[in-house]
């Protein structure tokens, strides 16, 4: 079962990346641990994903999601439905190189930035290390 469901969560997860959809995209919910060592969640929207493996998402260098991002390491992400509940726990880095930035962009960052040259646009980079998942009406969880 578990081989079944990663499949069928990565589709889910593929299906709400900006990249991966043929219907446009849909969003997910990013946690962080603030300054404070409280954890904040935000709707996001995926950029690009690997399966479950990573998730790509464009963010502002500026602004709270990159600030907590470089605090602490550890995050989770959420993509539920009533019908399902994609949730993954792991870590979350910045990159800044120029391919990373090309490679995540998609037209929708476009209302927050100039182009994926922007100093101020920057990719978070979230892999997962556990998951769990509520599928079909059962639960599974396990490791990567």
């Amino acid at each position: 079962m578990n081989q079944d469901a990663i499949a069928k969560a990565a589709e889910i997860v593929r299906e709400n990346s900006a990249h991966g959809s043929e219907t446009g995209f849909g969003m997910c919910i990013l946690s962080l641990i603030d300054e404070q060592g409280f954890p904040t969640a935000s709707i996001v929207t995926p950029s690009r994903s690997d399966g479950i493996r990573w998730i790509t998402f464009g963010t502002m260098l500026d602004q709270n999601r990159a600030k907590r991002a470089a605090n602490c390491k550890r995050a989770s992400v959420c993509f539920g439905t009533a019908e399902h509940c994609v949730n993954l726990v792991g870590d979350i880095e910045i990159i800044t190189s120029d391919d990373a930035k090309r490679e995540t962009w998609y037209e929708g960052l476009g209302h927050h930035f100039t182009g994926p040259d922007d100093p101020n646009y920057c990719v978070l980079k979230f892999t997962t290390r556990r998951y769990k998942f509520f599928l079909d009406y059962e639960e599974v969880a396990g490791t990567l």
